[in-house]
């Protein structure tokens, strides 16, 4: 037994639980060693978790370095960061620990600086790239686009399209691939014409509001979703809860049966009352290209005006949590109903088409939070200064964002 199959071993093992537990204890059984053999490797977890930062960044660099080289000799700076990002995407369909590890772990744990210190000790400055396509300052940037929509491709052939053990199919990493660059090409391929013929302003006139109104029950749930924000979900204890609420924690358990029950009631009732109120604006209009804005704007609307909420939704969205219920299907059910031609062809798949709809809307408010570390709690100043800058995300981003949903990167030009 080597280091080497120790780090394998635990990139398998802790992935496979989401990074919920990172127990030595689980390494050593599926290893079929005791537990005090790993210590002649490794003097502690933290020593391993090192050993998996190092041995991560430098598979990534080797893999991505070539693609690094040949978007430096490209002409055009936009299409320099698309060339890594296609690399990056492709790396992490071919290996879905890796994919996992950096998801949960390092974009998780190490600031934004750190990252690209890290890579640029092997040679590659993303960073760099990404200033240069973004050269025009819109937000959401260019980057942020092909980025997202890259992570978003990886999840989806995860989930979907290869979810088994081994290397997955060249055609199927070709195809995953050519899927991808089409959408951050072209988006839903709609019509320049009908885009351009839009009223923003009247449509987001149309789609502000009022939300649901202020009673004890949405108060509790605020509490909730702030312990979420602050804490992350499987640190937002009771307790917690009972101390934003002013109540005791008995008198919690007169609303919630147990924790899980408590996060399950916030995620479910949120995606209701999205769903109801998107749904509702969508109808005050008869042209599919107008009810797709209204959709992405109410969402928007909603979201950024409840900062705690959308936090814990991405919460939600990043780490798979265990609510005791099904997400409800409805919840896509304002885009996928809208009669355009894109969903139509797509039949059942076009949720699928909704989810990255939706995975972009919850992307471009939820920005980088420098000093985030993952699961533990934010000092209250970084939390209302994150607040204070998703509610003041502007309706413009809103519009630059609908554009690259419907017409790609071709959109923003």
């Amino acid at each position: 037994m080597t280091n080497e199959d120790i780090t394998r071993t635990a990139f398998k093992v802790w992935g496979r639980e989401l990074y919920k537990t990172t127990s030595l204890t689980s390494i050593a059984r599926e290893l079929g060693v005791s537990k005090p053999a790993l210590y002649r490797h490794f003097k502690d977890k933290q020593a391993l978790l090192d050993a998996m930062y190092s041995s991560f960044f430098d598979e990534y660099a080797a893999f991505i370095k070539g693609s690094y080289e040949k978007a430096l000799m490209t002409k055009d700076k936009g299409e320099r960061f698309y060339i890594m990002m296609r690399a990056i995407t492709e790396y992490y369909i071919r290996n879905k620990d890796a994919f996992l590890f950096s998801l949960l772990q390092v974009y998780s744990s190490l600031e934004m600086r750190a990252m690209a210190e890290r890579l640029a000790a092997n040679g590659i400055n993303l960073v760099k790239l990404a200033r240069e396509a973004d050269d025009s300052g819109m937000y959401p940037s260019r980057s942020q686009f092909i980025f997202v929509t890259g992570i978003f491709w990886v999840a989806h052939f995860h989930r979907n399209i290869h979810k088994g053990e081994g290397a997955p199919e060249e055609k199927l990493v070709a195809g995953t691939l050519a899927d991808m660059e089409k959408r951050i090409r072209h988006g839903l391929g709609l019509k320049v014409q009908k885009i351009a013929a839009l009223d923003f302003n009247m449509l987001e006139a149309a789609a502000a509001g009022s939300y649901e109104k202020e009673t004890e029950d949405n108060k509790l749930l605020q509490a909730v979703a702030g312990a979420v924000a602050q804490a992350g979900p499987w640190n937002a204890s009771m307790e917690m809860v009972a101390k934003r609420s002013g109540l005791s924690k008995s008198g919690l358990y007169a609303h919630f049966k147990s924790r899980q029950d408590m996060l399950g009631r916030l995620f479910l009732t949120e995606f209701d009352r999205i769903i109801d109120y998107a749904g509702a604006k969508v109808n005050t209009s008869r042209v599919p290209e107008a009810q797709l804005y209204l959709a992405i704007f109410s969402i928007v609307d909603y979201l950024r005006s409840k900062p705690e909420i959308l936090i814990a939704l991405d919460w939600f969205k990043t780490r798979r949590l265990e609510l005791g219920a099904e997400v409800p299907a409805r919840i896509y059910d304002p885009i996928t109903n809208i009669k355009l031609d894109v969903f139509a062809k797509a039949g059942d798949d076009s949720t699928h088409e909704a989810q990255w709809i939706l995975f972009m809307i919850v992307n471009m408010l939820v920005r980088w939070i420098p000093g985030n570390k993952g699961d533990t709690a934010w000092p209250e100043e970084k939390k209302n200064e994150r607040f204070k800058e998703i509610r003041n995300i502007s309706n413009e981003s809103a519009r630059i964002l609908y554009k690259f949903i419907v017409l790609g990167l071709e959109g923003l030009s």
